[in-house]
């Protein structure tokens, strides 16, 4: 590494470090992890900092931990939308966000969890494993011993209960096929 790199990286990254440590604790189920995590965070901080000096070191730093735990759970398969809801905890880009982008990304992320946990059993596997995961079909026929017929059944239906929810009218009428598609969930691969 060379020393101009360095210089960036002990002036302006490890004077977090102990913010750093705290969210990671509070963020993560096994504390004896934190500190492996950590030193993963610093090396994926100086591969991207070889390359451009991020704007805003602070905000960067925590954006990596952020996306390193988002990645960890999506490899261990853990299911806690709580791990990732609560945006205000972050309490790093407060710059970068207004108060009430937080107030409304809190209120989303709170109403999609509540929703999500409420989707029969099948459908929430089914969805978390093809929209989280981001499995194949056939991967998750093949996990779940189910037809792949199945899995884009209850896909659909796991999907459209969100949307209904979500979108759907007063009425309860279906959520159009476009309003999936616009908010991100079109057909499997």
């Amino acid at each position: 590494m060379d020393s101009a790199l360095e210089n960036w990286f002990q002036r302006e990254i490890l004077p977090h470090e102990t913010a750093l440590v705290r969210f990671l604790a509070r963020k993560w189920v096994h504390p004896n992890e934190v500190q492996d995590i950590r030193h993963d965070i610093y090396i994926r901080v100086l591969e991207a900092a070889e390359r451009k000096l991020p704007d805003s070191p602070r905000a960067f730093l925590f954006s990596v931990a952020h996306k390193l735990l988002v990645d960890r759970v999506r490899r261990e398969r853990v299911v806690a939308f709580d791990l990732l809801a609560d945006v205000d905890s972050l309490n790093v880009l407060i710059d970068e966000l207004s108060p009430e982008r937080q107030a409304t990304g809190r209120e989303q992320m709170h109403r999609l969890s509540t929703l999500f946990r409420r989707l029969p059993l099948r459908c929430r596997q089914v969805v978390w494993m093809r929209r989280i995961d981001d499995l194949p079909q056939k991967e998750i026929a093949r996990r779940l011993g189910i037809a792949e017929a199945t899995v884009e059944k209850h896909l659909m239906r796991g999907i459209g209960l969100l949307a209904d929810a979500l979108y759907g009218g007063a009425d309860g009428r279906r959520a159009p096929e476009d309003t999936l598609k616009r908010i991100g969930f079109g057909r499997g691969k």
